[in-house]
């Protein structure tokens, strides 16, 4: 009888507030001991929903590493803890620390499994607007471009950046802290790059609105994947999951989606997806 042997494997965009995500959640299941799991983001809009799914994960890999996106950082009147923006993110991760789950805070790991030694780097670098519509000429003509089309992102309401006067501003803290924790890693041993947000533009050239391009990341990470000695860069976001190469990069969308999406006929739904190939291939 063959051995099963332990895979790193990958998921975003739970969505557990929708029943039938939910569903998904409970029905995940490794397939060894040795599993490890990435969730890179969008995993609920509460904290109950991020706590109950984050554990129920925990609870059956043998490893879970969460990347946030931007609706665990929404602040609705629903959800009984009314933290924003930075104090947000920071009780996610100490909740995350109470399940064990590692994050973008946290020491990466070192996965030694098949197609290792790679060390896996959850980020959390949000957007910046760089991604703008084809005829704008800066943010502001961007999003007004968008709110003219009718595609905006509901981010504008509850993704708030307190204590920093915008999101943008945010995003470049995150892009200069992680700059230097990324700089700091040993050369020699590949990254697993894990972002909610791709971490170029041109995964979003698929989108059917271009205009929600701008909430989808920042061009100051768009050569990342040569900077940084990259083995696979994992993304959710657009809820389009597909394999792609860029530069000679293997680039993961790994997105469950909204029920509507992944229900519709040809719908690929092969996530978790493993990350790594045997043999310590990219």
């Amino acid at each position: 009888m063959n051995e099963i042997r332990p895979r790193l494997l990958a998921i975003s965009d739970l969505h557990v507030a929708h029943a039938e995500n939910r569903k998904i959640v409970e029905g995940l299941r490794p397939s060894s001991e040795g599993d490890w799991l990435i969730v890179a983001g969008d995993v609920g809009e509460s904290t109950e929903q991020i706590t109950w799914a984050l554990r129920t994960l925990a609870e059956r890999f043998a490893r879970v590493i969460w990347s946030p996106g931007n609706h665990e950082l929404w602040t609705t009147e629903q959800d009984p803890v009314q933290l924003r923006g930075v104090e947000r993110y920071e009780y996610l991760v100490d909740v995350c620390r109470g399940l064990g789950v590692l994050t973008p805070e946290d020491p990466y790991a070192l996965w030694e499994g098949d197609g290792g030694p790679v060390r896996v780097a959850p980020l959390f670098l949000l957007y910046d607007y760089t991604f703008r519509t084809p005829t704008a000429a800066d943010k502001e003509q961007s999003l007004a471009q968008a709110y003219e089309a009718g595609v905006v992102c509901t981010d504008e309401f509850f993704l708030h950046p307190d204590p920093y006067a915008g999101r943008e501003d945010w995003c470049a803290a995150r892009v200069e802290y992680t700059e230097r924790r990324l700089a700091a890693c040993d050369p020699e041993v590949p990254l697993v790059l894990v972002n909610h947000w791709p971490l170029l533009r041109e995964p979003t050239r698929i989108l059917r609105y271009q205009e929600f391009a701008q909430w989808c990341g920042t061009e100051r990470t768009a050569d990342w994947h040569l900077r940084f000695h990259t083995a696979v860069a994992v993304y959710g976001h657009l809820h389009i999951p597909r394999t792609t190469h860029h530069d000679g990069v293997r680039f993961e969308e790994v997105s469950v989606g909204y029920p509507r999406e992944w229900k519709r006929p040809g719908h690929p739904r092969n996530v978790p997806r493993p990350v790594l190939l045997p043999g310590g291939t990219p």
